[in-house]
């Protein structure tokens, strides 16, 4: 019994001793921060379809804040191994950092129609719509429909279950990640009011109507032959 116990014994200590061992290791080797991605076209490319303000505001000040806020919290995360305090952290970790993943997945989801937007798809993601869906044009409007009674802030996205190599239409609260449903996203369209309030006011589904001509289905489809 005695030999049981030192043995029980060494093996907390060991497990402490590699725990503490870890949380040294993090922060002595502190993440590389996250920072705010450039756009591929100008502020005012999309244009008529989202103003040049719009995009401005949205990238230069909401995903900038949503960079910053994951930043400061990984830092704190990183500063602490109180485990009260990492799981008060996971909710600032989990919105801000949503919020940068998929900001810097809609900004590619989009193009100015004299670089591709709009334009419909084209092979493997073309015939997967085909077969899901029946067509592009039913997919738009089940996506536009979806989207535009999602509750207060959220996304619409066209998301692939890799498993099954289907595609579906999901909506996400807040700035979830698709990635939090198990999914791969392959187009997301933001459904906050800061992505289109200025233009379309309480408007939705005319933000939602006029999305598709500036639709970056080339960069969709790489995400579906990639996945």
């Amino acid at each position: 019994m005695l030999m049981k116990k030192m043995r029980s014994g060494a093996e907390t200590a060991r497990t402490m001793l590699g725990f503490h061992l870890w949380r040294r290791g993090l922060k002595t080797a502190m993440p590389q921060q996250e920072v705010l991605p450039d756009l591929p076209y100008d502020y005012n490319a999309l244009e008529p379809v989202i103003s040049a303000e719009i995009m401005r505001l949205h990238h230069q000040k909401h995903h900038q804040a949503y960079v910053t806020g994951f930043n400061k919290a990984m830092e704190q995360l990183n500063s602490t191994s109180d485990p009260q305090t990492i799981v008060a952290l996971q909710s600032a970790i989990n919105f801000n950092g949503g919020g940068h993943v998929n900001h810097a997945i809609f900004w590619q989801n989009l193009a100015p129609p004299k670089e591709g937007g709009g334009e419909p798809p084209e092979g493997n993601l073309a015939s997967a719509i085909k077969s899901e869906f029946g067509s592009l044009d039913k997919l738009i409007a089940k996506m536009s429909t979806t989207g535009a009674g999602v509750q207060g802030s959220g996304w619409v996205w066209l998301g692939l279950i890799k498993d099954m190599k289907r595609l579906t239409v999901e909506t996400t609260a807040n700035q979830d990640p698709l990635a939090s449903k198990g999914l791969i996203p392959l187009l997301g369209i933001d459904v906050w009011e800061h992505a289109y309030y200025l233009q379309y006011k309480n408007v939705r589904p005319d933000y939602l109507k006029n999305v598709w001509k500036v639709v970056n289905w080339r960069d969709v489809a790489k995400r579906y032959d990639s996945a």
